[in-house]
């Protein structure tokens, strides 16, 4: 039961989204998109969230599908790091 209470609060967000800047040292800006029900005309509507990713490498570039994931702060605006690259753009 411990074990399984743990694991469940350590888990980290994960998000998929496009790269939309790439012109920063070792940081990218992750655009995810949501899609949920407006609250009173239960139309669909999206929800851009952008987020500052660490990108190491410096491998990522505009229009990258990306997957990245909730880590600790790394610096005042970057709380996220890459996990994997989904799809490079064309």
């Amino acid at each position: 039961m411990a074990e399984t209470e743990a694991a469940s609060r350590n888990d980290r967000k994960v998000r998929e989204g496009t790269v939309r800047a790439a012109r920063m040292d070792k940081t990218v800006v992750v655009e995810v998109t949501r899609r949920a029900p407006h609250p009173q005309y239960n139309k669909t509507v999206q929800h851009a969230s952008r987020y500052y990713v660490h990108d190491e490498e410096n491998t990522l570039n505009v229009g990258d599908r990306v997957r990245i994931a909730e880590t600790r702060p790394i610096s005042k605006k970057k709380r996220w790091r890459l996990l994997e690259i989904v799809e490079r753009a064309r």
